[in-house]
């Protein structure tokens, strides 16, 4: 039995995961982890370097010159790749169409979940992706799986971009490559998106931030006093 609270949180791109588990973070002075952003991160290396996602060993070698931190400034997650934030770079479209495939490797995901789980051992955390509650923190005593309707979700991404400046980018195109990504990560070999047998579903399609986060507290209060 963990001494330590982990509130794992899974679903879908673009559910508003890193959204919430951030304002939980804040809420219970907990640690947030955005483990979506670790495999972006790593996805903008393989892309950079060149990395033939096929070659085995060029995806194992790659992992070993591949150092990533988080700093936390505000309970916003910065990530560093080899020293460099790039915690926007790693938002861009040319990532997003990559970021799937490069998950779906099964010594990345191994990488990942190392790292992941080292950060879990002693210390309160709140930490969202797609497989914390089913192979990261499969003991973690808080699980939610969050769902929202496709146009939703692909409005608040698009939204997302044009306020980092990416203009460039069509509402289709995001749509196609939300579509494109559950597809990949329900159906991939390695950790595929499911939800855990013990884990909530929240949908908030229709709900909004603090209302996401009353469900969310209301889930935890049994499991650790916050008040």
């Amino acid at each position: 039995m963990r001494s330590n609270i982990i509130i794992a949180i899974d679903g879908y791109s673009s559910c508003g995961k890193s959204t919430l588990a951030k304002a939980l973070a804040k809420r219970l002075n907990f640690i947030y982890v955005d483990s979506g952003a670790m495999y972006r991160a790593t996805t903008l290396y393989f892309l950079n370097e060149n990395v033939d996602l096929n070659n085995e060993l060029e995806v194992e070698n790659a992992l070993k010159n591949l150092e990533l931190n988080f700093n936390s400034r505000d309970y916003q997650s910065h990530i560093t790749l080899n020293g460099k934030e790039v915690s926007d770079e790693i938002r861009e479209m040319h990532v997003s169409q990559k970021v799937s495939e490069v998950s779906a490797l099964k010594a990345v995901r191994q990488a990942m979940v190392k790292q992941q789980q080292k950060m879990g051992k002693s210390k309160n955390i709140v930490m969202d992706g797609r497989d914390i509650g089913t192979q990261v923190f499969p003991d973690a005593q808080i699980k939610l799986f969050m769902v929202a309707d496709p146009l939703i979700r692909a409005e608040r991404r698009y939204n997302e971009l044009k306020k980092l400046g990416y203009n460039d980018v069509t509402f289709d195109e995001i749509l196609d490559n939300l579509n494109k990504r559950d597809y990949a990560d329900t159906t991939r070999k390695e950790s595929p998106l499911v939800k855990a047998d013990d884990a909530i579903t929240l949908d908030n399609s229709k709900l909004t931030e603090a209302e996401q986060l009353a469900f969310a507290l209301d889930k935890v209060r049994p499991f650790y006093n916050f008040e």
